[in-house]
């Protein structure tokens, strides 16, 4: 039986991966799937994650990456995305999925769905992204921990200039906003930070119990 603690006290930002090993397809998919199953506001997944896998990008994305060089030497990049336009076509879209996936009929899903189209109408843009850039932030967690049960090494990044990276990656085609970044593949046997201890709060200090006496 996996014990969850121990994995979570086993993963840490790596600073060095090993270019030579890569993630497997099985491995991948598993990422995608958790990824996918993520929670998210609504249930409206306004977030999409592109996974890289080229050196040639990988190299290039380095510069706008103040220079983190586990973007390039990781065995994939993964790239989580905010949609820029949460719209009420976007809304309606995912009600359809809903009735496609459990057959609900629109008596029953048309005020939810007028609720949320008038409440998105009413939020200005910048509004909408930092909503759903909090929704990506809830991916990477998750996927941080899906890692370290699959024992995958990670390095979450905020440290990146989104712009560039949706240039480079022709983001902004496809409506996205590139707002994190999580290299994935395995560490370095000469990463020095793998035999750091984790530094942590004391747990007293961390986590307030409410009991009823």
């Amino acid at each position: 039986m996996i014990d969850t603690i121990e994995r979570l006290e086993w993963r840490y930002a790596v600073k060095k991966f090993d270019p030579e090993k890569t993630l497997s397809g099985g491995q991948l998919d598993r990422l995608k799937k958790a990824f996918n199953l993520t929670a998210t506001s609504y249930g409206l997944q306004p977030i999409r994650m592109v996974v890289l896998s080229d050196e040639s990008l990988q190299n290039q994305l380095v510069a706008h990456s103040y220079n983190q060089q586990q973007v390039a030497q990781a065995s994939h990049l993964l790239i989580f995305c905010v949609e820029t336009n949460v719209d009420s076509d976007y809304i309606k879209s995912y009600f359809d999925r809903v009735k496609e996936i459990r057959g609900t009929n629109d008596e029953i899903l048309n005020p939810f769905r007028e609720y949320l189209v008038e409440q998105f109408s009413s939020k200005e843009q910048q509004e909408v992204l930092e909503w759903a850039t909090r929704q990506a932030y809830l991916a990477m967690g998750n996927l941080l921990t899906i890692c370290a049960m699959e024992e995958i090494d990670t390095c979450p990044m905020e440290g990146f200039v989104p712009e560039a990276y949706n240039e480079l990656l022709g983001l902004k085609e496809q409506g996205l906003h590139a707002v994190l970044v999580m290299p994935v593949g395995y560490r370095a046997e000469d990463d020095m930070f793998a035999e750091f201890k984790k530094v942590r709060r004391k747990l007293a200090k961390s986590v307030i119990d409410l009991t009823n006496s």
